[in-house]
């Protein structure tokens, strides 16, 4: 039997010649790491072959260092995690990476970065050596930098000038991935380091409730990160629009018209109606109205939000949607009785995964309550894989989808670190909100109890990596009773 360093080998060399043939085969090349990111440079993971590949090879390289190394390297890397954390977000506050692309290819010495961020150059390039050292920028010659692939993911495409004028505008207008970073390594960064004390004090162990979280110890608040990014004071109002921005920076990391996959819209009679129940200011829907013009769709969230946005998106967009009544923007607070009684579909995006069991447990039973026989229910968030082989898989009830691809051996069977977005995004949204990314088995448990049934999950590469759309029925018989946790 071949060692398991020899089965890594294996398959991380077959891996790249299936990528370089994939990527030579559909005239998308793969990318330099010496070049900045652009959306272009990611066209060869639409060819499943190269996606399937680069995915192995991420992940038994990981694997692979993780064996090689002494056993306290190893720890360290992840032990060190906080380091690279703080030394990012220097970098990130302090403008480096568009300092480093107006300076050119060549690169720059650390002195003239720190005369533009008014920062100590040795302190700087201590910051920049540790990212380097892990290709997080790269040092061409002694305290010489330059941006890599990775570093110019938190480029805002903004003149630096403009950014030290107006600093508090940095995230305006922008793709929204340094927003995205930026929020991660200040709120989220703060709080992540409480998680401890909030699992082991009696106060808060067991508790699921919004309001009590390694967020509010670390950022000294007693109100949920809802409430608390609402709050009227400069830095929280810069952090709110910080935040929409990431999100609109992670929306973009799927394909545009993802959604229409989510589901078979076209099989819905002419009329039907699609609820987007907590659909923010209705980006998802703009697509469904967009490619289905006999259906109807009722847009519901807060008054605020929808006040904020909505009805400038769709009047920019689709006034001719709003003004037929074929698009209805509505407030509601979904934990409250669902007003719409002739749904066809309720669709939920990325709204289950911010609330903790007992709540989503009241949003998916008003839902319920109002659901006709042939309602069904659509939820896209992530169906996030265990770690190891499931042999129950879905249990013999026929779930579609139900089980995931699993990565070839000797790899985890959830391919690891090439799916490091999904598990970053469940802790994250433990520390932040007490809510959790969750997995088929608990997902159908909490279906169940809510008088829905799982009957397929959508597992498409373009659907986006992180995000697995799935469909539940009503069940004949409302249930009652608690979830698994």
């Amino acid at each position: 039997m071949p060692s398991t360093l020899s089965s890594l080998a294996v398959l991380i060399n077959r891996s790249i010649i299936t990528l370089e043939k994939a990527c030579s085969e559909s005239k998308l090349p793969f990318p330099s790491f010496d070049e900045p990111f652009t959306p272009a440079s990611e066209a060869f993971r639409a060819n499943p072959e190269a996606e399937e590949a680069a995915k192995v090879i991420a992940a038994a390289a990981h694997q692979l260092m993780m064996m090689v190394l002494p056993p306290s390297v190893a720890l360290y890397t992840a032990v060190s995690g906080e380091y690279k954390s703080a030394a990012l977000r220097v970098c990130l506050e302090a403008n480096v990476t568009e300092i480093l692309r107006e300076g050119g290819k060549e690169g720059m010495h650390v002195k003239e970065i720190a005369e533009r961020t008014k920062v100590n150059h040795k302190k700087l390039a201590r910051c920049l050596r540790y990212l380097a050292t892990h290709h997080v920028y790269k040092e061409v010659s002694p305290d010489v930098f330059t941006n890599n692939r990775v570093s110019s993911m938190m480029d805002t495409g903004k003149a630096v000038d403009d950014l030290i004028a107006r600093p508090e505008e940095k995230h305006e207008n922008t793709p929204g991935l340094a927003a995205i970073a930026s929020h991660h390594l200040d709120e989220v960064y703060k709080a992540a380091g409480y998680l401890w004390e909030s699992m082991s004090d009696p106060a808060t162990a067991h508790s699921f409730e919004s309001n009590e979280t390694p967020f509010n110890l670390g950022l000294n608040v007693k109100t949920s990160f809802w409430e608390t990014i609402a709050l009227p004071e400069p830095i929280w109002q810069f952090r709110q629009r910080r935040f929409h921005i990431g999100m609109k920076g992670i929306a973009g990391l799927e394909s545009a018209d993802a959604i229409l996959k989510a589901f078979d819209w076209r099989s819905l009679p002419k009329e039907s109606v699609v609820v987007d129940v907590g659909g923010g200011i209705g980006g998802s829907s703009l697509v469904l109205a967009k490619n289905l013009p006999d259906i109807k769709i009722v847009v519901q969230d807060k008054p605020t939000v929808l006040a904020e946005g909505a009805t400038a998106l769709w009047e920019r967009e689709m006034p001719e949607a709003l003004a037929s009544g074929r698009v209805t923007l509505q407030a509601h607070d979904f934990f409250t009785p669902q007003p719409i009684k002739n749904a066809s579909v309720f669709f939920l995006k990325q709204v289950i995964h911010d609330w903790p069991d007992p709540y989503a447990t009241k949003i998916l039973s008003e839902l319920r309550k109002a659901a006709r026989p042939d309602t069904r229910l659509i939820i896209v968030d992530s169906a996030i894989p265990f770690a190891c082989h499931d042999p129950s898989g879905d249990k013999g009830k026929g779930v579609i989808g139900a089980v995931p691809k699993e990565a070839p051996e000797p790899l985890l069977a959830n391919y690891g670190v090439a799916n490091e977005l999904t598990y970053a995004a469940d802790v994250t949204m433990l520390i932040v909100t007490n809510a959790q990314e969750r997995t088929v088995k608990h997902l159908g448990e909490l279906l169940q109890s809510t008088g829905w049934r799982m009957t397929k999950i959508v597992r498409d590469h373009e659907t986006g990596s992180f995000m697995q759309p799935v469909e539940a029925v009503p069940m004949v018989k409302i249930p009652v009773g608690d979830t698994a946790e």
